[in-house]
C-alpha cells in the first residue's frame, strides 16, 4: 500500500464512520424507519431490556449493537473460509465507536435540531412530509457512507462487511442482490422480536422498507459517482493446501 494510498484511504475511513453513525442516528430519531440492521438492533434491544419505552431502550443501544456486531463478526468468518484475527479485530474496532456514537447523536437530532417536535398527531400534513424527506435524506447518507468505507476496506462493520463478502466472493459484484441476501439475518430477528415483544415492533416503519428496496442500488450509485477517485481494495485469501 503506497503511503499516499494509504492516507487517502484512512481519512475516508474516519469520515465515514462519522458520517454513518450520524445518519443512522438521524433516521432514529425520525423514527419514521430505520435501515434494517439498526432497525433488527433497536426492537432486540427492547427485547432484552424487557421494555416498551423507547427512551429507556436508548439507554442500551449502543451495548446491543456492540454485541450484535460481535456476532455477526463470526458469521463473517464463516463465510471467508478461515478464520482470520486480523480482520475480526478490524471488525470490532469500528463497531465500538459506530454503535456508541448512535447512542450519542440521536438526542443532538432529536432534542438540538429539534426533530422530535415535528412528531405528534401530524395535524399539519407538512410534519409528516417533512419527517418522511428527512429520514430518505438519511439513509441515502447511510448508504453513501458504507459504500466509502468498503472501498476504503481498513475496518469494516461486520453487518456491511458481511454484504460485502458475498458481493465479491460470491456474488461477483452484484451490490444490491449482496444486500438483500446479507439482509437475513435482521429480518429474522425482527420477526423473532415481533412475537417476543408482543406484536410491537419500533424503528420499523416506510423507511425501513426504502433501505430495504433500495440500499443496495444507493452504494453500486456511489460507488461510481461519491468520490469515485476512491477505489474498491478488496482482498480474500483463497486456503491453499499449506494452508490447511
Amino acid at each position: 500500500m503506497h503511503m499516499k494510498d494509504a492516507k487517502q484511504r484512512f481519512t475516508w475511513l474516519i469520515i465515514s464512520i462519522i458520517l454513518n453513525s450520524a445518519f443512522n442516528a438521524l433516521t432514529i430519531s425520525t423514527n419514521m424507519g430505520s435501515a434494517v440492521w439498526t432497525a433488527s438492533a433497536v426492537n432486540l434491544t427492547h427485547w432484552l431490556l424487557h421494555t416498551t419505552s423507547p427512551a429507556v431502550a436508548s439507554q442500551g443501544l449502543g451495548i446491543v449493537l456492540t454485541g450484535y456486531g460481535v456476532v455477526i463478526a463470526f458469521l463473517d468468518q464463516l463465510l471467508i473460509g478461515r478464520f482470520d484475527w486480523g480482520r475480526l479485530i478490524r471488525n470490532i474496532l469500528y463497531i465500538v465507536p459506530f454503535s456508541y456514537l448512535i447512542q450519542f447523536i440521536v438526542p443532538f437530532w432529536s432534542d438540538v435540531l429539534g426533530i422530535k417536535y415535528l412528531h405528534g398527531d401530524f395535524s399539519h400534513p407538512w410534519q409528516l412530509t417533512a419527517l418522511i424527506v428527512i429520514d430518505v435524506i438519511g439513509l441515502f447518507g447511510v448508504g453513501a457512507a458504507v459504500s466509502l468505507y468498503q472501498r476504503a476496506n481498513i475496518i469494516m462493520h461486520p453487518n456491511d462487511d458481511l454484504s460485502y463478502i458475498i458481493r465479491f466472493r460470491y456474488l461477483r459484484g452484484l451490490a444490491t442482490a449482496s444486500q438483500m441476501l446479507s439482509y437475513i439475518p435482521p429480518v429474522i430477528i425482527m420477526v423473532i422480536c415481533l412475537f417476543t415483544n408482543h406484536f410491537q415492533l419500533w424503528a420499523v416503519n416506510f423507511g425501513t422498507v426504502w433501505a430495504f428496496l433500495t440500499q443496495g442500488w444507493v452504494q453500486g450509485w456511489s460507488d461510481k459517482h461519491f468520490i469515485p477517485s476512491l477505489k474498491h481494495h478488496f482482498t480474500t485469501r483463497v486456503a491453499t493446501e499449506n494452508d490447511k
